[in-house]
Parts: structure tokens; C-alpha cells; sequence
């Protein structure tokens, strides 16, 4: 198969302001059985070759002072366009254990958020939405320590910010209005909120509709779904609104009849909604979180459907991993979804839902992606533990993983991967190779 080639520019987005570094990954297996050579440089791809067939670009500057670029071997891993997270609360994650009220204290809100960001960038995520409440107790303090975080993590991760009032209309509402418009003046991204919470849930959509377009923001909503007719007038307010809207988690929409189901899916299709399901488990802002949106029917009817990680270790989800290959995994193994379709929900899908560029493993794209130990995509997703993570054209993160068991010596002679080197018993990783005298060969970041 012949190489890539260049491809027409994109839009400008923040990653196209990567320095220009370059970096060779050198042997890596894709999606479509290839194995290739991708070359990165200022944050794009530049080129993918066969594998052997390229080496690292070596950047014009004075004599002495020459970039040599570098080198990752990649061997045993698959290189995927990177994922990307469309619905994440942040500012509430990691509080599970913390007794009594969850503080809104700036500084509390940026570790929290910080250290959920690392968590997922680790995972494989390089964008990242997060939703912060304003209004109430948490004011607007929550999404300022959100939008210091996000120009503490840039070079890391994209982190863009969803404000969530709780009520907009009534004379209770004026208050979350006024904040609303404060916090899009901050540097908010995107317009939402929970429509379903407020005692009149379309006024809401209106009024969230109405702030959007003053200011030309997307629009994300929370919303179970559960009531076809408010979805129905959701999506005829929010079809042709530009950039976009996004609803989720739709979780209700799998309680209803699929002739309502249908008609609703749709609605949603003609007027270009994305909906956002959270296959990993409870929304915060969802009162019967006890569902996932009928993902097959939505898709079947041409809706966009991406996932998201909802509740990262707060009260709502004890455990949430904020995975996007978790996900990605459950979409596969509970809904139906084909490995490629489920993969699609968290990067490409992702991706346009969040207005980033399309990304390929090919030259021109950005350089957003994930290796992950394996050789085919349904591996990955079964069994997706160590990762290497590249944003901007460099690596931001990595995650190893070591197996280990006792000595056996039927294992050995069976010929079964070995990662390891030396010493008592076995270390098991993906991809490793059992090599003569029982010495295993790791991969790129593999602790042994």
C-alpha cells in the first residue's frame, strides 16, 4: 500500500502552535494491519512510510546547533488517533471519599481538576470537556480554577470548559442568567446546563439558546431524555444553531419504546445533535442515572454519537475511571458496536463534538495519538493497559504495565509472551517475545 501523502491544511486550532520538535516512531502496527514508520514534526504528521523507511528529520539551524530529532521503537504497539473526553466533571471528581461538603475553594477545585486531567491524559485523552457549575455555592470560583488549570496543563492536554446554572428561568433564574453571561465573558467555551433541573425545562433550553447566540458558543446540555415531546422541541430550537449542540447522557431514551425511540433519533439527526452517552456509569446531574442511550438505534438513524466519562470518583461514581478505551470497550461488549465503530465514539466522534480537527494516521493530520500494547484494535480494547500517549507531536505521558507469576516451567515450553528480563518468576506483558534462554523482550516503557 502506498504511503500517505500530504494532506490540504486544516483549520488553525491551539495544537497547530506546537514548537518543532520532531520525533520518528519507528515500526508501529495501525488499525488497518500496516506496519509503518510515522514521522512528526510542529505538532503534525509529516510523514508515514513503510517500516524501515524513514529515519528522523534532522532540522536546518546553524552549524553545531542542528536538531538531531529522535527515535521511539514501537514495536509491539498499535498507533491510533488519540481519544478525546466530551464530558467530564472535573471540578467535582476525585471527592468520593471526602467527608462532608465538597469544597468549592479555588485551589481545592484546581488540584482536583488537575490531577484528574493527568489521570485521563494517562489513559490516552489529549481534550478534553469538562462541565463546572456555576451559580450556588460553587459561584463562579469553580470555573476560575478550571481556566487556571487549562493554561497549566497547555503543552499537556486541551481543556475546554462547559458552564452549568442550575436555574434560568423565574425569578430564581435571573440570578443564573446574569452569571451565565459572566461566565462566557470569563472564558467559558461552552453554554449548558441541565434543563431537566429547572421548573421550566424549556425555558431553560431557550434561554441557554439565547446566551449561545449572543456569543456564537456551542451548546451542552444534560439531559435523561426520558420525555420525547421536550426532546422533540430541544432539537427543533437547537437545529441549524452554529457551532453546535451536544446532548447526553440521553440514558432515558433506553426506557422508551423503540417506535418513540425512532422518532426521537430522527429529530436529533435532521437537526445535527450530538449526543453524548456515558457507557461508564452515573452523571451527577442525572436523577436516574441508571441507563446508556440505545447507541446502535441513535447511529442507525444518523445521529452522532460520541461517550464521554461522566463521574470521575465522585459521589455519583464512586469508581469512574474517566477511561476513554473503557468506554470504548463498553460499547463494544454491551451495546453491539463493532471494535472500529466503539473506537470511532471516543476519538473521531469526540473530535468533531468538541470542534478539534480530524485526525488520521496519515501526513498533515495532527499529531494526537495513542499507542497501546496489542496488534489488533479489539486486543487493545480488552486489554488497553500500557499506553503512550503523544500530543502536539511529542509524548506527554506514558503507562506501563508488568505482569508477573510464579516460576512454571510449562509455560516456557509452551512458547507463550514473556516481558521480562532475568530473575525469579514471570513477567507477562503484551507483545513481549520469549527469547532464547527464557529472557523476554519488553516494549517502549515497559518496566522490567
Amino acid at each position: 500500500m502506498p504511503d500517505s501523502q500530504p494532506q490540504p491544511p486544516h483549520s488553525p486550532s491551539p495544537s497547530d502552535s506546537a514548537g518543532p520538535g520532531s520525533l520518528l516512531l519507528a515500526g508501529a502496527r495501525l488499525a488497518d494491519g500496516r506496519t509503518v514508520d510515522v514521522r512528526l514534526h510542529g505538532g503534525r504528521i509529516e510523514a508515514v512510510g513503510t517500516a524501515g523507511s524513514l529515519t528522523p528529520r534532522r532540522a536546518p539551524g546553524p552549524v553545531g546547533n542542528v536538531d538531531p530529532g529522535g527515535r521511539l521503537d514501537l514495536g509491539g504497539y498499535l498507533l491510533l488517533p488519540a481519544p478525546a473526553d466530551p464530558h467530564v466533571h472535573a471540578d467535582t471528581a476525585l471527592t468520593a471519599d471526602v467527608p462532608g461538603p465538597v469544597s468549592y475553594d479555588p485551589e481545592d477545585v484546581q488540584r482536583r481538576v488537575t490531577e484528574a486531567a493527568l489521570l485521563q491524559l494517562g489513559h490516552g485523552a489529549t481534550a478534553f470537556r469538562a462541565h463546572v457549575r456555576v451559580g450556588d455555592v460553587a459561584g463562579l470560583g469553580a470555573l476560575t480554577a478550571v481556566l487556571r488549570t487549562r493554561r497549566s496543563l497547555r503543552g499537556l492536554a486541551d481543556l475546554t470548559t462547559v458552564a452549568m446554572p442550575r436555574v434560568l428561568t423565574g425569578v430564581a433564574g435571573a440570578e443564573g442568567l446574569a452569571i451565565l453571561r459572566d461566565a462566557v465573558k470569563m472564558g467559558a467555551d461552552v453554554v449548558g446546563g441541565c434543563p431537566d433541573l429547572d421548573p421550566d425545562p424549556t425555558g431553560y433550553v431557550e434561554a441557554v439558546l439565547e446566551v449561545a447566540a449572543e456569543h456564537g458558543c456551542p451548546v451542552d446540555l444534560h439531559t435523561d431524555a426520558a420525555d420525547p415531546a421536550r426532546l422533540a422541541r430541544l432539537a427543533a430550537m437547537a437545529g441549524g444553531l452554529r457551532p453546535g449542540v451536544a446532548v447526553g447522557p440521553c440514558d432515558g431514551l433506553g426506557r422508551l419504546p423503540a417506535e418513540v425511540v425512532s422518532r426521537a433519533a430522527d429529530g436529533l439527526a435532521a437537526a445535527g445533535v450530538t449526543v453524548v452517552c456515558l457507557p461508564q456509569g452515573a452523571c451527577g446531574a442525572s436523577d436516574r442515572p441508571d441507563g446508556t442511550a440505545p447507541v446502535r438505534l441513535l447511529r442507525a438513524a444518523g445521529v452522532r454519537v460520541t461517550a464521554g466519562s461522566g463521574a470521575l470518583r465522585d459521589v455519583s461514581n464512586p469508581v469512574g475511571r474517566g477511561d476513554p478505551l473503557e468506554a470504548a470497550y463498553l460499547l463494544a461488549s454491551r451495546h453491539g458496536l463493532r471494535p472500529e465503530e466503539a473506537y470511532d465514539a471516543v476519538s473521531a466522534a469526540a473530535r468533531a463534538a468538541l470542534g478539534l480537527p480530524e485526525v488520521r494516521v496519515e501526513a498533515g493530520f495532527p499529531a494526537e495519538l495513542v499507542a497501546v500494547r496489542g496488534d489488533r484494535l479489539a486486543g487493545a480494547l480488552s486489554l488497553a493497559y500500557s499506553r503512550i500517549v503523544v500530543h502536539r507531536g511529542r509524548v506527554v505521558a506514558r503507562t506501563s504495565a508488568v505482569r508477573e507469576y510464579g516460576d512454571a516451567t510449562a509455560s516456557t515450553d509452551l512458547g507463550l509472551p514473556r516481558q521480562g528480563r532475568g530473575g525469579r518468576g514471570r513477567r507477562d506483558g503484551q507483545g513481549g517475545q520469549v527469547g532464547p534462554g527464557g529472557g523476554g523482550q519488553g516494549g517502549p516503557g515497559d518496566m522490567t
